[in-house]
């Protein structure tokens, strides 16, 4: 009799075999029914881009450049890809995008700071930021306290060199330069004549512009207008008052 029951317990066994196996298969075809059911569903599609940070690229501009359009795939969206292709736009320093679900899609530009402008041949202005590249004004408005850079060549390699250096310098120290024109001699090929809103005059070079500017803040703020040169020595020169001032003085004193 003990024998005669070994068989009903292996029956029962691959019936709940069995039992289990339709029940996984039924749970894998209810996630696989969701799945389709999401993908096609208006939560897995890019619902909003939102860009912020930018000034001289439009959002036109950003979205052909990226490729993004309402109705992507959500999943489909690679943060790195979107940054990497943001960054080849020249006025675009840094890039960060933030994928917010359901759809939302948050691109946060940090674009080259403007360090100066320079002087076009109509007459108009453009900017000019710290790697270099020259952008239209627009929208943006013109800073006021930024130096123009004028007779430069587009090419001309110590015009980079001046924007970073000028990048590096706190906004306050140069707030009073109003000009800078490439001034090169055979001793000093990267030498630079700069002209201030206090009416002095500076001779430096764009390698020494960022070790020297403490100085030519001292003068501006002690001394009268006059020359100051900054090359491997400095000096400072006033300048010397016109002779018919001097007269006219003379006039009135005595």
């Amino acid at each position: 009799m003990p024998n005669a029951q070994i068989p009903v317990l292996k029956q029962n066994r691959m019936k709940k075999r069995t039992s289990r196996k339709i029940a996984i298969l039924l749970i894998l075809l209810f996630i696989v029914l969701l799945a389709v059911l999401f993908f096609r569903s208006s939560l897995s599609r890019v619902s909003e881009i939102r860009f912020d940070g930018n000034v001289f690229s439009t959002r036109e501009q950003l979205l052909n450049r990226s490729g993004l359009a309402i109705g992507d795939q959500y999943f489909g969206v690679s943060s790195s890809g979107i940054s990497e292709k943001l960054r080849e736009i020249q006025s675009i320093q840094q890039v960060t995008v933030d994928k917010q679900f359901p759809g939302v899609i948050a691109v946060h530009i940090k674009e080259f700071a403007t360090v100066a402008y320079e002087l076009q041949s109509d007459g108009s202005l453009r900017a000019i930021l710290a790697n270099g590249t020259s952008v239209g004004v627009g929208s943006s408005g013109i800073a006021v306290e930024k130096p123009i850079l004028t007779k430069w060549k587009s090419d001309d390699p110590y015009k980079a060199k001046l924007c970073d250096a000028l990048s590096r310098i706190p906004g306050e120290w140069t707030a009073d330069i109003s000009e800078i024109i490439p001034a090169p001699m055979p001793s000093f090929p990267d030498r630079i004549k700069m002209y201030t809103r206090s009416q002095f005059e500076v001779i430096t070079t764009v390698s020494l512009l960022s070790s020297k500017i403490s100085y030519l803040n001292q003068v501006l703020e002690t001394e009268e207008p006059g020359l100051i040169t900054m090359l491997e020595a400095d000096s400072y020169v006033p300048f010397k008052q016109d002779t018919s001032e001097e007269a006219q003085e003379k006039d009135t004193t005595q």
